[in-house]
């Protein structure tokens, strides 16, 4: 279950996933990625850890990272729904997927760095049942 991105009213959308994943108590289970700035979900790097699920406006670095799923870096959208870091974090379990050399400085964030919204990823550190699948390049700088 995800949010609908493709909603015609975007806050009504993000209102209506929260209320479903509060009718539900939480997620079983929470599978993320991490991206290349530390942004899980699309929560990016901000001043404070967004809560609620939201509309975000993309970094350049995600729009970059995305621009392999489009025919062009044009047709990236430059917004996303995302679930917010309380429905994240309320999940009883979550995965993290990572892999590659160019996420090795989100990875080394994410389990050894400050919580900090500045690397999203990094409030991981928080929950009580992380399990974080990597490659060794990903892993490098652990």
């Amino acid at each position: 279950h995800v949010p609908n991105g493709l909603a015609e009213d975007a806050e009504a959308e993000c209102e209506r996933y929260d209320a479903f994943v509060r009718s539900l108590g939480c997620a079983d289970l929470q599978l993320l990625g991490v991206g290349r700035n530390g942004h899980i979900g699309f929560n990016e790097p901000c001043d404070e850890f967004v809560v609620p699920t939201h509309v975000v406006d993309l970094t350049e670095s995600t729009i970059e990272a995305n621009a392999r799923f489009f025919a062009s870096r044009d047709e990236v959208p430059r917004q996303a729904l995302t679930m917010g870091i309380g429905v994240i974090m309320g999940a009883k379990k979550i995965v993290m997927v990572a892999s590659g050399a160019d996420k090795a400085d989100a990875v080394y964030g994410m389990v050894k760095g400050p919580v900090n919204p500045q690397l999203p990823a990094s409030i991981l550190q928080l929950h009580p049942d992380v399990t974080l699948v990597a490659d060794k390049a990903a892993l490098s700088k652990l």
